[in-house]
């Protein structure tokens, strides 16, 4: 079974290092791939030190005609029986048919993060979402139930110590959440922010960058919250910062999938979310997390709350949410289910 990977982002986006992620992985179980990726791509010399065959001459040429060409020679050769395409720019680069004609075409998989255009994807014949209801969209798009598959992406969890909340202007004592979100409207912060006006006794931990930073560090004055709120930007310690809060909130009001509540479960911390899709699709509220109302501070503070006062419910959303992270979102979990489907396809190509 020989698997073809096209990644045309360069950038170190979601999509770039969980592709790079899940190829390594493959790699390690024994899956024969070939990797088209740009040279100056940051994950190369990783994919490249590890032995996996790359080919990054298909996009040495920015004429997209000429990369479809080298795409052709790079097919006839190779010979691979699943072309996994990586988002839409990778889809857009499979030539037609009549440019590589072969007795025994590859399966052609088109793979969505979010809720992309299926018309982008004409040259795929079966596809992949990150979310339930990223497939579901696909199926109302007109995409075969029978061609559309559920695979979850995976966080890491590297070992770690919590982070010192004095760094952090934060007291020994105090109850910390934690939001691990870009600064933006769809990410409701302005939400976990009136909550914590609710939440005297509360501090929040603030971790990301966005446009509605100043906005939202203005909100946080005019609420009065002080050093309560703190704005930590752009952070690269993840699991330190899990490690060393008390819950995770979650306050989206547009969230596809959520990979945070994944890092919420696999450190050990309670997660409080609003039900928006990615959430709602994949919490199960009192067990694994508690879900509250889109755009309501007081129900989130009240789940907040209920959280610290119930001892008994806070430690079974950490056991409840540890073994759902167990059973289906590990890295070794994931890359079992990407490595069933593609034999599933090579099965059913041999046909």
């Amino acid at each position: 079974m020989k698997i073809l990977h096209i990644m045309a982002g360069r950038g170190l986006g979601g999509a770039e290092t969980y592709s790079a992620d899940m190829m390594l992985s493959l790699h390690k179980s024994g899956v024969d791939q070939c990797v088209v990726i740009h040279r100056k791509a940051p994950r190369f010399a990783e994919l490249e030190a590890a032995g996996i065959r790359l080919a990054p001459w298909v996009l040495d040429v920015p004429i997209h005609l000429i990369r479809q060409l080298l795409l052709t020679l790079l097919l006839r050769r190779e010979r691979a029986d699943v072309v996994h395409c990586w988002m839409r720019r990778a889809a857009s680069l499979m030539p037609s048919y009549w440019l590589w004609k072969r007795d025994d075409p590859p399966v052609v998989l088109g793979w969505f993060g979010g809720y992309y255009d299926v018309q982008n994807f004409s040259r795929c014949g079966h596809f992949v979402g990150v979310t339930k209801d990223i497939v579901a969209h696909m199926i109302r798009s007109g995409v075969p139930k029978a061609r559309a598959q559920f695979i979850p992406t995976f966080p890491e969890i590297p070992e770690m110590p919590a982070t010192d909340r004095a760094a952090l202007g934060t007291p020994k004592d105090a109850k910390v959440l934690l939001v691990l979100s870009r600064m933006h409207p769809k990410k409701g912060i302005d939400t976990l922010l009136h909550a914590l006006k609710e939440l005297p006794d509360c501090h929040a931990w603030l971790a990301g960058e966005g446009p509605e930073r100043r906005k939202l560090e203005a909100l946080a004055k005019e609420l009065g919250l002080g050093s309560r709120a703190r704005f930590l930007g752009w952070r690269t310690d993840r699991t330190a910062l899990l490690r060393g809060a008390d819950i995770c909130v979650l306050p989206s009001r547009y969230e596809p999938f959520g990979t945070v509540m994944l890092e919420a479960w696999a450190a050990g911390v309670p997660l409080v979310a609003c039900a928006s899709a990615g959430p709602a699709a994949h919490v199960e509220t009192g067990v694994t997390g508690l879900l509250v109302p889109i755009d309501d501070p007081q129900a989130l503070a009240t789940a907040i709350r209920r959280v610290f006062d119930d001892q008994f419910l806070r430690a079974r959303l950490v056991t409840e949410g540890q073994r759902a992270y167990a059973k289906s979102y590990t890295r070794e979990a994931v890359t079992r289910q990407w490595v069933d489907y593609y034999r599933k396809l090579f099965e059913e190509r041999r046909v």
